[in-house]
């Protein structure tokens, strides 16, 4: 059947089902509700003293093709009182209604024409989230009364253009007036730890998974924010060193109808629905409200103890999926509005993977997302995003632009242009690949670091000109239009993949819990299983295993540019060889804490936690600037330089060519820059030798002008990692480097 004979059919069988009915009866008429007229802005629901004094809040959506808008009240019993906001200004609705106090749970009703077929997929029967609700009561379950379309229709290939007219407000979350539990004076007392970007060590981490077995925490907040706020969890952060926890998403977000059905959760998060509401999953104290308090409170205890918080924001797609998913929000206020759709209006354009992607391009759209972003400022505290799929985000019509209205938008944004902006610089489309091309205001996933790291260690690097750049700050992706080496955010792991300690046990993927055949995730995993695929008693390979996770981490914390960690790879926390682990919301997923009893992984955390001290303590290794490669002295010192085994420098030939090892020279009397009093910035120097070969090697250490004497700092094939092993080598001497092993020499003299 032709696309319009299909329209034509299911035009008529639409028009024979009463268009008026929900929950099966004709609606009449509602209670009265009193409606002032209150303001178009700001946009969704503000609690406030109207007019004469009278308490009230005011309602406000923009919902650009709508013929009528209802705002629908709930009492706690779930009855629902609705009243239409009248009142029209530059296509918002809105309106003032007297006496609703925070904690009202309420939700909107839109009206217009149902016409999937030019993109027109609106239907009152759909209770809808406020976009700007700034909490959300109850969870999303997704029977087929949240569909605006008839699921079970039989001629499945047209079924999203059959309008459901049944209820859904019993099956969906309700938006929430908030009034802040925490006063204004509390909030001013806290301070931003505002570390620089050089100066900075990540940490991803997931609240609910950080926190959920963590002996020190109590059980009744573990899972959530306040347990991430607990001293017990800071109390970690703070001994291992890092300078910024970098949160899974945190906005309220729904799951998949695809795993409710096999009785799974989202559990990473990156399914959002509502971008000014912190998830009701991670509170405490309550979620009509309290949640918001509640996650201001976290952030102040972490920025007490000198930790930033940036958060993870999914911005690029919703909950809302394509034309078979659910009505929630977006695709009932207005679909043609908020999503880009093909020149077939009734298909969504699928930049991300998840079936839709927002219209960015759209003034509103664009509102939305910069009005949340300065709300997660400005009220609720934090310092900075991590942008999923960011390249999503640039794209103009169609193709990626790095002067789109998003990114020009944020670059002159006061607030904005002042908070940390990570980019994850790709997305599923033709042309979405983008690392190095995001403007100066931008750092970056440096996934190309992430490859190169894996590859050496496991002995499949063609050559290591590319590890050279990635440890050195990665100048050929980032030096241009004044980015600096910290544009690169590296990193080894991620949520999405392998943990580190699975990287060096597994080769292959094993998502079997996931409930998908094994086909999800990547089969991409650079990994190597040091002979044994998972698990083993044989000491042999678990040992080996433990060196090849210190030097992964040491090779991260030695290299320039900003490092991220993984929660839990520094205790060697494993999900099993799954590395797709978004649905396991369960033991796979949450840090170990039982694995600090064990010596040998409390010894990997001791030496990572040294490792960020070393790098704290130390300008060299977190440069402002770009390496130069040039002599700024007459002895002929550099301030970076590169070796070989045989103690020679790198020439050209040596780059393009295989090789197992590999020294780096850092130089502390170069450093650009000066201090907060205008002094030049002496350092140490230090070479830094890598071998991935499987037999030791001699590696001859490199006489003046480098240095007369070096001092081993670290040494990873040492089982124990305690105090520095302080053996000191003469300039020219041959040292030997055991087998797959880093060592940090520090010049001496």
């Amino acid at each position: 059947m032709s696309s319009a004979a299909e329209q034509e059919a299911v035009t008529e069988a639409a028009e024979e089902r009463p268009a008026t009915l929900v929950n099966g009866t004709t609606r009449r008429g509602t209670p009265k509700v009193p409606v002032w007229p209150g303001a178009p802005t700001p946009l969704g629901a503000r609690f406030r003293v109207g007019p004469d004094g009278v308490a009230g809040t005011n309602f406000a959506l923009w919902a650009g093709g709508a013929e009528a808008v209802e705002l629908c009240l709930f009492d706690a019993d779930g009855k629902e009182t609705r009243a239409r906001l009248s009142e029209l200004t530059h296509e918002i609705w809105h309106g003032f209604v007297p006496g609703v106090m925070p904690g009202q749970r309420y939700g909107f009703r839109v009206h217009g024409r149902w016409d999937p077929w030019t993109g027109g997929r609106w239907n009152p029967a759909k209770l809808l989230l406020d976009p700007y609700a700034r909490a959300v009561d109850g969870d999303f379950s997704l029977p087929p009364e949240v569909y605006g379309h008839v699921r079970d229709w039989p001629q499945q290939q047209v079924a999203d253009t059959v309008r459901d007219d049944r209820d859904s407000a019993p099956f969906v979350p309700k938006g929430v007036v908030v009034h802040d539990d925490v006063t204004d004076d509390e909030w001013m007392e806290d301070r931003r730890p505002k570390t620089p970007w050089a100066d900075s060590v990540i940490y991803e981490l997931h609240v609910r998974g950080f926190t959920a077995l963590h002996p020190g925490i109590p059980e009744e907040l573990r899972g959530t924010y306040a347990g991430l706020a607990h001293p017990a969890a800071i109390a970690h952060l703070v001994k291992l060193g890092v300078t910024a926890v970098e949160l899974l998403p945190v906005h309220q977000f729904a799951h998949e109808d695809h795993l409710l059905r096999r009785g799974l959760r989202n559990y990473w998060g990156y399914n959002s629905i509502g971008y000014f509401a912190p998830h009701a999953g991670y509170a405490a104290s309550g979620t009509t409200g309290q949640q918001v308090g509640e996650f201001k409170r976290m952030v102040r205890a972490l920025h007490a103890a000198g930790i930033e918080v940036i958060l993870d924001v999914v911005y690029n797609h919703t909950a809302e999926a394509g034309e078979l998913g659910p009505t929630l929000s977006l695709k009932g206020i207005d679909n043609r509005g908020y999503y880009r759709l093909q020149s077939d209006a009734r298909r969504y354009a699928d930049y991300t993977g998840c079936g839709n992607t927002l219209h960015v391009v759209q003034p509103h759209v664009l509102r939305l997302i910069t009005d949340s972003l300065r709300y997660w400022v400005t009220e609720m505290g934090v310092d900075g995003f991590r942008f999923d799929l960011a390249a999503a985000l640039a794209r103009s019509m169609h193709d990626v632009d790095m002067l789109s209205p998003f990114l020009a938008v944020i670059a002159q944004d006061p607030v904005l242009r002042r908070v940390k902006l990570i980019a994850e610089p790709w997305d599923v489309g033709s042309g979405g690949y983008q690392v190095g091309a995001f403007p100066p205001l931008w750092t970056e996933w440096n996934d190309r670091y992430r490859n190169a790291v894996r590859d050496f260690w496991r002995g499949a690097l063609p050559d290591v000109r590319d590890l050279g750049y990635r440890l050195s700050g990665s100048s050929d992706l980032y030096a241009w239009g004044g980015r600096r080496p910290y544009a690169s955010v590296n990193f080894i792991t991620a949520h999405d993949g392998f943990t580190l300690r699975d990287l060096v046990s597994y080769e292959r993927k094993h998502n079997e819990a996931n409930g998908e055949g094994n086909r999800d995730g990547t089969d991409d995993n650079r990994a190597w299983n040091c002979g044994t695929e998972g698990e083993t008693d044989d000491e042999r390979v678990r040992a080996l295993r433990r060196r090849q996770l210190r030097n992964l981490l040491t090779t991260l914390l030695l290299s320039t540019g900003v490092p991220m960690l993984v929660a839990g790879d520094e205790l060697g926390r494993t999900q099993r060889g799954n590395n797709n682990a978004y649905c396991q919301d369960n033991e796979i997923s949450w840090v170990d804490w039982g694995l600090l009893e064990d010596p040998g992984w409390k010894a990997l955390f001791d030496l990572t936690a040294r490792l960020i001290d070393l790098r704290h303590r130390h300008p060299v290794l977190r440069r402002r600037a770009f390496f130069s490669g040039r002599a700024h002295s007459a002895d002929g010192l550099r301030d970076l330089a590169w070796f070989t085994a045989r103690g020679t420098e790198m020439t050209e030939r040596d780059w393009y060519a295989p090789a197992a090892t590999l020294g780096m020279y850092l130089s502390g009397r170069d450093i650009p820059g000066r201090d907060e009093r205008g002094a030049p910035i002496l350092d140490d120097s230090f070479l830094a030798v890598l071998h991935a070969g499987d037999r030791p090697t001699a590696f001859q250490v490199p006489g003046p002008p480098w240095a007369e004497r070096y001092e081993v700092v670290v040494d990873t094939s040492r089982e124990e990692q305690g105090e520095a092993p302080g053996v000191v080598h003469r300039a020219g001497s041959s040292v030997t480097v055991p087998a797959r092993a880093v060592l940090l020499l520090r010049v001496a003299g």
